[in-house]
């Protein structure tokens, strides 16, 4: 059986992971109406949480301010900072398990091809320092969401990110990361292992008899693969909210 936590929901041993960015949201916007009220009606179902690279306050700016209430689990920086039942669990540090040094050489480096990148717009904020990870923007993370949009069109045709990566894991082979594009505009970084299914520790003693993930990012290199493809998951690949609004329909209403 799942925890008695959850033993008002239809289906107690049943939980929905959801990623945020395009997923429960459109890219870096607030939840809407809509989707807001599906999830409450989901949540008589079934348990519920998300899963995302940002940091909390990223994810309350685009979830509300009650969603340590709103969902069952929260799982920031892909479960790295994790809630339950709005109550913190154990966290890990991106910082202790590299150490200053070698985070220091890997900064430069980032900072330095950033410098020499030629492309329409930059901004500010390139690299993003996260307690699980950090998140590396080649326009940097300022921009309007007018820009953001541009740079996706200018990035799809150059392989702006792509590229960066690679240049990353030739250049640091030895460092144990894992390089994860999501979004618009950036990609995350983060110790390999320390993917969405990082998340999955966290509910590994609730006994739930099917996970449900949903997620925009599900190819090789998105940052959704890694849990979409768990042989632990039953993996959903959304274009959308409104194809995430369809799906749960579809199989819960």
């Amino acid at each position: 059986m799942a925890t008695s936590n959850f033993a008002d929901r239809t289906h107690p041993d049943v939980i929905c992971l959801f990623d945020v960015d395009g997923t429960l949201t459109p890219a870096r916007l607030e939840i809407t109406k809509s989707m807001e009220e599906t999830l409450v009606e989901l949540r008589k179902k079934c348990v519920i949480g998300f899963v995302g690279g940002s940091d909390l306050n990223k994810q309350i700016e685009q979830l509300g301010p009650n969603v340590l209430q709103n969902f069952d689990f929260c799982f920031s920086e892909n479960g790295l900072t994790a809630y339950k039942n709005g109550v913190q669990l154990a966290s890990q540090s991106f910082i202790g398990y590299l150490g200053e040094e070698r985070y220091k050489k890997l900064a430069n480096f980032v900072l330095r091809y950033i410098a020499d990148l030629d492309i329409p717009v930059k901004r500010g904020t390139f690299i993003e320092f996260r307690n699980g990870m950090i998140n590396i923007s080649p326009i940097g993370r300022n921009c309007s969401h007018p820009e953001r949009n541009e740079f996706e069109k200018f990035d799809l045709e150059h392989k702006l990110r792509e590229k960066f990566v690679i240049a990353l894991q030739k250049e640091f082979p030895d460092y144990g990361l894992t390089y994860s594009i999501g979004g618009q505009i950036s990609f995350d970084v983060f110790p390999t292992g320390w993917d969405k299914t990082y998340c999955l520790r966290h509910i590994e003693n609730e006994n739930f008899k099917t996970i449900h993930f949903f997620g925009d990012k599900t190819f090789k290199g998105g940052n959704d693969y890694e849990i979409y493809t768990d042989s632990r998951v039953t993996g959903h690949a959304v274009s959308n909210p409104g194809d995430t609004e369809r799906i749960l329909k579809e199989l819960f209403f």
